[in-house]
């Protein structure tokens, strides 16, 4: 991230508590630094510990100081532009959803290419969500198979406090609580409360700023009949849709049928059978349709096609692919398809560009801005499509997508460190939250009277 040098200004020396050579005073909401603050006559801001490393820009000397813990930030560079590496970021991957496994493969590739970054290997900070629940701080070069009987070696329980208090580790024995220092999380929690807006609220209640759809982006794209609403509201073809039940009757539109749980994805708990009476048995026996279920028409001339989209620092959209199902013969492109593999929906099989028409690749790029801006897309997203070499229908939007989607970046080609940089930089710049208290004037209150009375 580049920092305009102009938004720095130089601070009499002698007015710094801690006798940091020429303090440094910045602008706020600065990109991913908007916690850069300053230290000035006689008091220090927001922070206890400063950065000891200094840059010379334009003649004198500066020290970075952010609102948590800047020992790993340094700016360097020459009077126009400055340049500076990650502050602490924690990656949170995980998570009490049927998707647990996938998103700790994306969360260890993500933490992965932040601890590569120049400077950066002492501010990442993995933190694994548990299928019960639990927060565990793990280290950045964990691997997959650490997980696999349960946590890795040397993780470190956490908390997760609102109101401020962020997360911190857990008092044990004469250990006290300790904050972590992070200013950003990047969110790789695939399905569940890690996808459907519930982690979001909570890090916004945590003031913890954060990759990734919104609460509002989270649990509209997760409910399958509330986005079929705004995607028929904005005219974009789909397959008919609707909610099933154990009362349902005749929803419209012949079989055979395909059914997806209501809040989830297209890829585990979908079941294909032949008419409604077999639909509404499957409520009862597929554990993943009991919060909810959808049924549509199962069209077996559809194949999938997906592109990805990303927010900052501009609307981009990612080639086209047609990933492949490694199964002869079968009904839908599965989890299997998707996600076993060394690196998860990287390494699953596809054709990327997908080999299709000019116009049906135009008409798909047109349809993914449409839904981008429908559905408020934060981040990176991946966007899947049905064809069948003419028609065009959306199937679903996936807003924190295996991988966070890193390989379809490829024209132009975009690293999954320049991905996950813009990401944070989004994070700070453009927080996710944004509350108001306008209109609260106390103006109710002066003239309700007693409570008693009302209740009267």
């Amino acid at each position: 991230m580049l920092v305009p040098a102009q938004v720095l200004r130089r601070v009499d020396r002698q007015s710094c508590p801690i006798r940091c050579k020429n303090p440094v005073e910045s602008a706020a909401n600065v990109g991913r630094f908007a916690g850069l603050a300053h230290h000035e006559a006689g008091k220090r801001i927001a922070s206890s510990r400063f950065c000891p490393q200094t840059a010379t820009v334009g003649g004198a000397t500066w020290c970075p100081v952010t609102s948590r813990h800047a020992r790993n930030n340094k700016l360097q560079g020459d009077p126009n532009t400055l340049t500076a590496t990650f502050s602490e970021t924690a990656v949170i991957f995980g998570g009490p959803s049927p998707e647990h496994d996938v998103s700790i493969l994306t969360g260890l590739q993500a933490a992965r290419a932040l601890m590569d970054s120049p400077g950066a290997s002492q501010a990442i900070h993995p933190i694994y969500w548990t299928k019960s629940g639990d927060w565990f701080e793990v280290k950045p070069d964990s691997e997959a198979a650490s997980f696999i009987d349960g946590l890795p070696r040397n993780a470190k329980p956490l908390e997760l406090v609102v109101g401020g208090g962020g997360f911190r580790t857990k008092a044990s024995g004469l250990a006290k609580r300790r904050p972590l220092e992070i200013t950003t999380v990047v969110n790789c929690c695939h399905g569940g409360p890690g996808e459907d807006g519930s982690l979001q609220a909570t890090l916004d209640l945590a003031k913890i700023r954060y990759t990734g759809p919104t609460v509002a982006s989270a649990a509209i794209c997760m409910d399958k009949i509330s986005s079929a609403a705004i995607i028929a509201a904005e005219n974009i073809p789909a397959l008919p849709r609707r909610l099933l039940t154990t009362t349902s009757c005749d929803p419209g539109f012949p079989g055979p049928y395909i059914l997806k749980p209501r809040f989830g994805g297209s890829s585990i708990g979908i079941d294909v059978v032949t008419d409604l009476a077999t639909a509404v048995a499957r409520l009862s026996t597929n554990p993943h349709l009991r919060n909810g279920a959808v049924i549509e028409p199962y069209r077996p001339d559809l194949y999938d096609l997906q592109i990805g989209v990303r927010s900052w620092p501009e609307l981009q959209l990612s080639t086209i692919e047609r990933p492949l199902r490694t199964r002869a013969g079968s009904e839908i492109l599965g989890y299997a398809d998707k996600y076993v593999g060394d690196e998860g929906m990287v390494s699953a099989p596809r054709e990327l560009p997908a080999k299709i028409p000019d116009e049906v690749a135009q008409r798909i790029r047109d349809a993914a801005k449409q839904v981008a801006t429908a559905m408020s897309i934060r981040g990176i997203a991946r966007i899947d499509f049905l064809s069948d070499g003419d028609q065009v229908l959306l199937n679903e939007v996936n807003t924190i997508p295996g991988s966070l989607a890193r390989h379809l970046w490829t024209e132009p080609e975009i690293g999954f460190k320049d991905l996950l940089t813009d990401m944070i930089d989004e994070a700070s710049a453009r927080p996710a939250a944004s509350f108001t208290t306008v209109g609260a004037d106390g103006s109710v209150l002066r003239g309700a009277g007693a409570i008693a009375s009302k209740l009267a």
